[in-house]
């Protein structure tokens, strides 16, 4: 269903002086006004604010060229353009079974002035929580071909905030959190502390990431990122840490510039969330919203899945990924383990790293000719697992580590789908490890968010399902390939075993409002076995959280593609709790967030694709938290039996991880219950009819 309208532009143009003029939209539910304006030099601000409230202040707009070298800054208008947009849809997977899409949306129609008559549109859309903006460059008969120096987007904050952040950096978002004022951001200290990240490529001192998360002085919630992020590099944000001021900055490639561009051309969408609840920002869906629909007319193929990985042994000290060693994880006999535990637990998949020739000599040697990825080492009968796992109801996931070398990926793509095609394997999982080749490129620039998504469509051609890893971090673009399933993209659960920071208990709170908020991602969550000697008795590492959180994060984290993350032999030890990473599915038709704060705790209830089913996951920070469940999204009159899993009273992420307790209890939409959340620690409850 599709309305549109239009708004008379003597209600939205108000004229200050004599050539001043300002643009006033409010929101579909009048909560947020948006102020677009032609200053009298001509250049164009925006400001955004919440029950009148100033959230960003007037914040210019515009772009550097290198090719032709102009400056568009200045602009006359040449016409306005308004309507209101509303319909809904349904994601292929998701949180939720159906989205609303309403939105006012102004199209400024511009030309430069003493910049070559060059047409610029800027795109306004303005949601109940949040704005979108976006600048589009009309075919034109005098301006073409463009090199883009620097986009000059300004988002003048209207405080100090306190403020969610990792280092700005072109090759990794790996970084853990840090939480300060905004005039406290210093980038390069907090970098620097980072021994455990493999490739950093630091931008400055004032330079940070998005998805950002604030909150400002006076209690509202402001989250910034960007949607849609198609032939165009990572948008970087730069501190004016004594104004509140961040300006875009665009990665750039080899030889130093951002964009490539030939009109018609548009830039992705920066978003802006604002709410005064906490929980709108993680409920909302503004940036699926600034996505095309979907590329792929049956989907039928797509399914969301769960699976167990032949990958933590070799990061615990078990095995190794080279079969050089002596210790090769992935061997036929190993694997057939897995494929067993994966069919008597009901999963969907095992996926199996280090299958593949090639693993011996390339991390760190910058080579471009590492894998073939279809030569199977000798130890690995593929056909032979293929035929067992088949026997079992189980699939196999391919493993694609690309070393960085995006080149030969490139130009083996086709061999190795063709591969999976024959096999019957429909899934796989891209890495990207390491410098990108093309030398001189970086995992953020435009170059590469162009590879991610051409190999995204080269998936749908042969019907596979993708997730990548130390990829760009998302920006809904999984509403337009729904075979996307999921990404890396931050530091997930696997950083427990970094020899020096590793993870710290506030990360998962704080995720879900920050890397979470541009898509789903594989965080790897279930370990069972929290110091990770096992197998090297000297080793210091350990996982910073309880038992009864590893369960949570599994409703918390969201993702169509779930890894139970831990050893089988360690699964075992705990059957009672391996029951919820049994029962918990991975595809919801409704998601209550029912508390939040970022950096603090959060609690989430999920209802069960197509089913009455209901989940709730609720975690904590390094503090303690008693975690207040409402069930009034139940079916009233109807009766469920709630199976709990949380912190036993003594549980402590440090001293006592593994205490836990299971509890059964009848609840209705009538019940609330408090539930201790242990330092550290989470609950997770299963709740069935």
């Amino acid at each position: 269903m599709k309305y549109l309208g239009t708004f008379l532009m003597v209600l939205c143009v108000s004229f200050i002086g004599l050539a001043q003029k300002t643009i006033e939209v409010n929101s579909p539910d009048s909560r947020l006004r948006l102020n677009v304006t032609l200053q009298q030099n001509g250049e164009v601000t925006y400001s955004v604010l919440l029950k009148n409230n100033a959230i960003i202040k007037p914040s210019s707009l515009g772009f550097r060229l290198s090719k032709p070298a102009l400056l568009l800054n200045h602009f006359k208008i040449v016409s306005v353009d308004t309507s209101t947009h509303y319909d809904t849809w349904t994601p292929v997977w998701g949180e939720v079974k159906t989205i609303t899409n309403h939105y006012k949306e102004v199209k400024l129609n511009l030309k430069s002035v003493n910049a070559g008559n060059v047409l610029v549109q800027i795109v306004f859309r303005l949601f109940n929580d949040g704005v979108g903006f976006s600048y589009e460059f009309p075919e034109q008969a005098n301006f073409k071909h463009f090199v883009v120096d620097e986009e000059l987007t300004q988002f003048n904050l209207a405080g100090n905030n306190k403020t969610f952040w990792i280092p700005g950096d072109y090759d990794t978002n790996e970084y853990l959190y840090n939480t300060t004022k905004f005039s406290d951001i210093h980038a390069l200290a907090a970098a620097h502390k980072e021994k455990d990240i493999a490739l950093q490529s630091l931008i400055a001192d004032n330079a940070i990431q998005t998805p950002l998360m604030m909150k400002t002085p006076e209690g509202i919630y402001v989250n910034i990122h960007e949607a849609a992020l198609v032939n165009y590099p990572v948008m970087h944000l730069l501190a004016d840490r004594k104004n509140f001021k961040l300006t875009t900055h665009l990665t750039p490639d080899a030889v130093g510039n951002k964009a490539y561009l030939q009109t018609p051309a548009k830039t992705p969408w920066r978003t802006i969330i604002i709410s005064d609840k906490a929980t709108d920002i993680l409920a909302s869906k503004t940036i699926l919203n600034l996505n095309e629909p979907s590329k792929i007319e049956n989907t039928s193929w797509i399914k969301p899945q769960k699976f167990i990985g032949m990958w933590w042994e070799m990061h615990v000290g078990k095995a190794t990924w080279e079969k050089s060693s002596g210790k090769h994880g992935a061997n036929t006999a190993n694997v057939k383990k897995y494929i067993d535990f994966a069919s008597e637990n009901g999963f969907d998949g095992v996926l199996v790293e280090g299958w593949n020739e090639g693993w011996e000599d390339w991390f760190g040697n910058w080579k471009e000719e590492v894998f073939d990825f279809v030569t199977p080492y000798a130890d690995y009968n593929l056909d032979e697992l293929l035929a067992y796992a088949k026997q079992k109801g189980v699939k196999l996931i391919m493993h694609h580590e690309t070393s960085g070398s995006a080149t030969n990926y490139e130009r083996r793509i086709d061999k190795a789908f063709q591969l999976m095609n024959e096999k019957g394997i429909n899934t796989v999982k891209t890495g990207y490890v390491g410098k990108i080749i093309p030398r001189g490129e970086h995992h953020d620039s435009q170059w590469m968010v162009n590879h991610y998504n051409r190999v995204a469509d080269k998936a749908i051609d042969y019907k596979i399902m993708l997730e990548a890893h130390e990829s760009v971090r998302p920006t809904g673009l999984h509403r337009t390939y729904p075979n996307w399933l999921a990404n890396e993209a931050a530091r997930g659960n696997e950083f427990n075993n970094a020899p020096t920071l590793g993870l710290v208990p506030e990360h998962e709170t704080i995720l879900p409002f920050t890397r979470l908020m541009g898509g789903p991602m594989d965080y790897t969550p279930g370990f069972f076995r929290m110091h990770l000697n096992q197998f090297v008795p000297e080793r210091k590492t350990r996982v910073r959280t309880t038992i009864a959180k590893q369960l949570a994060l599994y409703v918390t984290m969201y993702s169509p593609l779930q890894m139970a993350g831990d050893l089988p032999e360690n699964f075992n030890v705990h059957p009672d709790l391996l029951q919820f990473i049994k029962d918990v599915p991975v595809d919801w038709d409704d998601t209550k967030i029912l508390e939040a704060e970022p950096g603090d705790y959060i609690t989430i209830a999920r209802k069960q694709k197509g089913k009455d089913n209901w989940f709730v996951g609720a975690v904590s920070d390094e503090n303690t938290h008693k975690a207040t469940i409402n069930f009034n999204f139940l079916d009233k009159g109807t009766k469920y039996q709630a199976i709990i899993y949380r912190d036993a009273p003594n549980a402590d992420w440090n001293t006592n991880p593994e205490a836990y307790i299971i509890e059964k209890v009848m609840v209705d939409s009538n019940s609330i219950l408090s539930i201790n959340l242990a330092k550290g620690g989470g609950c997770a409850i299963s709740i069935f009819k």
